[in-house]
């Protein structure tokens, strides 16, 4: 699954209706063991042979992102941290990042403590080797990921991030990103990229925002694109593109604005779809 770069320009002549296929990783080309199915490799493989170019737009970080990218060859461009950072896979080089102002995001947090109460807090870190550090608290899903475990919270902010994980121990993860759009709305951007994973964003920053300038490289526009996700972090990626597929297993709110609602991440969903477009 690469982006070869004389995909836009084969795209022009191609039979197949995208010239760009934007795909979410966890919970959507992933499947729950983190490995791609055998199919949709193929179906990938088969739309860029056809001409579409295929990228990755990821929540996560490049260092949590670059190992799966390699396992897979995948060695285009990669969208990551919810659209802060713009990665070459082939070159394992990190073209554009973007960080979030760690006083705007100390103020949103504190107007939601506010709100709510105490919450725990994590943050990614910027940088091809950016660490997850971890505040007192702060649950970590099961996983290989590594993570830095900190005894303070105030050491979050001690070095350049991308964006900063909330959670709250009452509320679930609706409840906490409804009431930080609420109180800080107007400081910081609010997604939910999962189970557990509330996320604050530079304001602006979305999906769509590093689809764009990934798409700009390639000569390549919205209308050209067909994209899948999951979860409410991919809204802004399916508001952008000609077409939003959603898995069946997303979150309800991503498949009530996506144009179609395909199988799950374990039942070969964008196979099943790049397969009918072919």
């Amino acid at each position: 699954m690469t982006l070869p770069a004389e995909a836009a320009e084969a795209a022009g002549s191609s039979p197949f209706p995208y010239k760009l296929v934007a795909t979410d990783l966890d919970g959507t080309l992933l499947r729950s063991d983190e490995t791609v199915s055998p199919r949709t490799r193929d179906a990938l493989t088969a739309a860029c042979a056809a001409g579409a170019a295929h990228i990755v737009v990821t929540g996560r970080a490049v260092p949590w992102t670059r190992h799966i990218l390699d396992d897979l060859g995948y060695e285009g461009l990669a969208v990551c941290g919810q659209g802060a950072q713009l990665y070459h896979a082939g070159e394992h080089r990190l073209l554009t990042s973007v960080t979030l102002d760690r006083q705007l995001a100390g103020l949103a947090v504190s107007k939601i403590e506010a709100e709510v109460g105490p919450l725990a807090l994590a943050a990614s870190r910027d940088g091809l080797a950016g660490e997850v550090l971890v505040g007192p608290g702060y649950r970590v899903q099961e996983g290989p990921l590594p993570v830095v475990e900190l005894t303070e919270t105030a050491e979050l902010w001690s070095a350049p991030v991308n964006k900063v994980y909330l959670q709250h121990p009452g509320l679930t993860d609706d409840e906490l990103a409804s009431v930080a759009r609420q109180v800080a709305g107007d400081l910081v951007g609010v997604t939910m990229a999962g189970a557990g994973i509330v996320e604050l964003l530079p304001l602006g920053l979305s999906k769509a925002t590093g689809l764009s300038l990934a798409a700009r490289r390639l000569g390549l526009k919205a209308a050209d694109t067909i994209a899948f996700g999951d979860m409410p972090n991919d809204i802004p990626m399916f508001g952008w593109a000609a077409c939003g597929v959603a898995m069946a297993n997303a979150h309800a709110e991503l498949k009530a604005v996506a144009d179609e609602v395909t199988t799950s991440n374990e039942d070969d969903g964008i196979a099943r779809v790049l397969e009918q477009l072919l």
